[in-house]
């Protein structure tokens, strides 16, 4: 059910129809989303961001999709990376997230695991490997398609982002051992 607030579009400065900005991004926070980090190597250290624009496209082939702000870091190094890795974080992770985000965490260890030479944060979820096999200009941001080289995952609870804050799932169950992933 929809409640209270209804926003209608306003004329933007060239004559299109626009949301306000901080209206729609709220409005857009209302779909929980699991939190990664993407990662990749920068020369001899890690490049790193948290971003929750991490979806999948296709199981045949296996490709994903990452959504990069224009103005990031990450943007600017990955096209000459070609490759990248997703951690989906687990509970208790906050910190990890909040310095990949750009709000440094004092005393932080970061640990890396590595596949297929890539960089991948320890304790994720699920990591997964890509090669960028397409770039599509979306506005303010840019999509990265990758093909996945390798994936794993475990049964290991997420962190989820809802309404700007960061929340947990409830679910019965138990916490379970990894499951195999794989490479190509």
């Amino acid at each position: 059910m929809l409640a209270n607030k209804m926003t209608e579009p306003v004329l933007g400065a060239n004559g299109s129809r626009t949301f306000h900005p901080r209206e729609f991004r709220s409005a857009l926070g209302r779909f929980a989303t699991g939190v990664s980090v993407v990662t990749t190597q920068c020369g001899d250290r890690v490049c790193g961001m948290t971003a929750n624009s991490f979806v999948s496209v296709s199981l045949d082939p296996p490709l994903v999709l990452l959504s990069l702000d224009n103005r990031s870091r990450m943007h600017q190094v990955l096209p000459s990376t070609g490759r990248y890795g997703v951690s989906v974080l687990a509970e208790g992770q906050e910190e990890l997230s909040d310095h990949f985000a750009g709000k440094p965490v004092d005393g932080l260890q970061v640990s890396f695991t590595t596949r297929q030479n890539v960089p991948l944060l320890e304790g994720a979820v699920a990591h997964f490997v890509a090669e960028v096999i397409d770039v599509h200009s979306a506005g303010d941001h840019t999509l990265y398609i990758g093909r996945v080289e390798h994936f794993e995952s475990s049964d290991a609870r997420p962190l989820l982002f809802y309404a700007g804050t960061y929340t947990r799932i409830h679910r019965k169950g138990k916490k379970g051992a990894a499951r195999k992933g794989a490479s190509r």
